[in-house]
């Protein structure tokens, strides 16, 4: 979207003002739908961090995020996301959801074409 959908990044400040992880969305983002749950941008960079670390090849990885997260505590107060931070979140493609574990996502609000509240469960029945 040229110009971010107003009330998606009212839904994203306040799951930024938030320490909760409740708010299901789903979102269709350059062809691609994406359903999960919204987590606060630290807290999704703490959670991805702490998933490199634990990883022998991509320990050195986490640094980055630790880092950009202390720039994030630099921006003013009031600036509006720019991004949705999804946990737990599947990318759907016909009658799956890829990874079935769920995972980690960052998607620019900016390339959201269509969106709504909840997410998406499927089965094979």
């Amino acid at each position: 979207m040229p110009n971010p959908d107003e009330l998606l990044v009212s839904i994203a400040a306040m799951v930024e003002s938030e320490p909760s992880n409740q708010m299901s969305l789903t979102v269709v983002a350059q062809g691609a739908v994406i359903t999960g749950r919204l987590a606060p941008e630290a807290t999704w960079r703490e959670r991805v961090a702490e998933v490199l670390r634990a990883s022998d090849r991509l320990s050195p990885f986490s640094d980055a995020f630790v880092r950009q997260r202390e720039k994030e505590r630099e921006r003013p107060d009031g600036q509006a996301p720019t991004h949705l931070h999804f946990h737990l979140a599947r990318i759907l493609q016909g009658s799956l959801g890829i990874p079935e574990t769920g995972g980690m996502y960052r998607v620019a609000i900016r390339d959201v074409s269509a969106w709504t509240v909840g997410d998406f469960s499927y089965s094979d029945r």
